[in-house]
């Protein structure tokens, strides 16, 4: 390994390790979904079967994870011990370093090695990368594993081997065996490339792209199988569908982010309806919202988990789980119907904002102890970032590189098309923020040239 990449893999390292010491302390009392994973990746490593009920006499199907995750839990588990997450975090630091490695890869593909180390280098010192990989969650294990496939999909397109778009495909998919919502992706590739890329579509770059989305299809067969034996429905995981994101999406930006934090740890507590009814609209009166709309919030919150949270049997629950999410849809059309033009506007502005610019890579139970103002400093590092990233893309079509350009942002569009219209959270763009600081990096670089070239004149 050269020196530069060596010692960013090191500075990775160290990232990684403060921020496992920074997020150990919420492991047990934030981030309820690391719940879900460490069940899976101990059914998986116990027993060789994706259940969380491992020991249940029947077996019960998993209907809201996805295996990509699951089985890489698993397989720290069955080398360091079931129920050891900190040999998982420790592990992911070392995917986080492999990822700066991957970020080189894929930049030395669009520009020459001084940028492709800025961008490995900027990668390294990211801090919500780590962040999310001292937690027991999917974010940095999807990231590392989207970031392979655009490496493959790049280079497939550049060099026009076939082997190469079909095996960009199968890693396509296995991104989406990790999270769902990129299901689309590989075939969203396979169509808007040519279309927007002329010199992709002769017949040797339409048989590539034609080989990728017929791989990543292929991929997905064995999943879709799983859950049409088991559940009867050819589907990626009927629990974990739109329904809640949707619901979730179209309650966002009604309140600030403190406010609708606060209402559903309220719904969260365990009170009669009369004295959480009370807490409400006391709440309500000293925020200044409209009370009767935070009720339904609260209400609302209560009685679809209550679908899904109530049965104790797992082969019930799990089956409660699709009833809910399916509930989830149909109180979210309602909610939408009601204004449908105000329910675009806040996903276009504030979803966004979110979904691209509001990570707070700070520990869960510390963040909102923080001044506004730091904040908005961490918020506004990131808009910059945002904007570098329109640079560089900028930068890549003066070039002459619009193949590139294309590439490395159609994830980007994909990413925000499919996620504005549920609900959004700055971890859902993570997977493709690797693409944006590869792209932040180049236009820094251009923004330097197009400086220096004016001062000359």
């Amino acid at each position: 390994m050269k020196r530069p990449l060596l010692l960013i893999a090191i500075v990775a390292l160290a990232h990684a390790a403060a921020y496992i010491g920074h997020m150990r302390p919420d492991w047990d009392v934030a981030w309820t979904d690391q719940g879900g994973y460490k069940m899976l990746g101990e059914g998986l490593a116990r027993t060789g079967t994706f259940t969380r009920y491992p020991d249940a006499p029947a077996f019960v199907p998993e209907v809201l994870r996805t295996p990509g995750y699951p089985v890489f839990v698993a397989a720290v588990y069955r080398v360091f011990g079931v129920g050891n997450d900190l040999a998982v975090v420790i592990a992911q630091a070392f995917v986080f370093a492999a990822l700066c490695l991957l970020v080189y890869a894929l930049a030395r593909r669009v520009a020459d090695e001084r940028l492709a180390l800025g961008a490995a280098a900027l990668t390294a010192l990211y801090p919500p990368l780590p962040h999310f990989g001292a937690l027991v969650l999917t974010e940095l294990w999807t990231t590392f594993a989207a970031t392979g496939a655009m490496l493959l999909v790049v280079r497939a397109a550049q060099d026009r081997r076939l082997r190469d778009f079909a095996l960009a495909g199968v890693l396509l998919s296995a991104t989406t065996l990790v999270r769902p919502v990129f299901i689309l992706l590989p075939f969203f590739l396979a169509v808007a490339v040519p279309i927007l890329v002329p010199a992709q579509r002769d017949r040797r770059a339409l048989a590539g792209w034609a080989a990728l989305a017929l791989a990543a299809a292929l991929t997905m067969v064995p999943w879709f199988a799983y859950n049409y034996v088991n559940l009867g429905r050819l589907t990626l995981s009927p629990a974990g569908g739109i329904g809640r994101g949707l619901w979730e999406g179209a309650w966002q930006g009604r309140w600030p982010g403190r406010v609708q934090a606060t209402l559903t740890a309220m719904a969260d507590t365990p009170v009669d309806t009369d004295a959480l009814d009370a807490q409400v609209r006391a709440y309500a009166s000293e925020t200044g919202h409209d009370a009767a709309l935070m009720l339904d919030y609260v209400h609302e919150w209560r009685d679809i988990r209550a679908i899904w949270d109530t049965p104790t049997d797992p082969f019930e629950r799990a089956r409660a789980r699709i009833v809910a999410d399916d509930e989830y849809l149909r109180a979210a059309l309602v909610h939408i119907r009601q204004d449908p033009l105000e329910h675009v506007v806040r996903r276009a502005t504030r979803g966004t904002f979110v979904l691209w610019a509001a990570e707070t890579p700070i520990r869960y139970t510390l963040v909102n102890e923080l001044p506004t103002v730091v904040i908005r400093a961490i918020w506004l590092v990131q808009v910059v970032l945002l904007l570098l990233a329109v640079a560089g893309i900028v930068w890549l079509t003066r070039m002459g590189r619009w193949l590139e350009a294309v590439l490395l942002t159609l994830p980007l569009v994909y990413v925000t098309v499919v996620h504005l219209p549920l609900l959004c959270e700055a971890r859902q763009s993570l997977p493709v923020k690797p693409l944006v600081l590869i792209l932040a990096t180049l236009g820094a670089h251009g923004l330097n040239r197009f400086r220096a070239g004016r001062e000359r004149t």
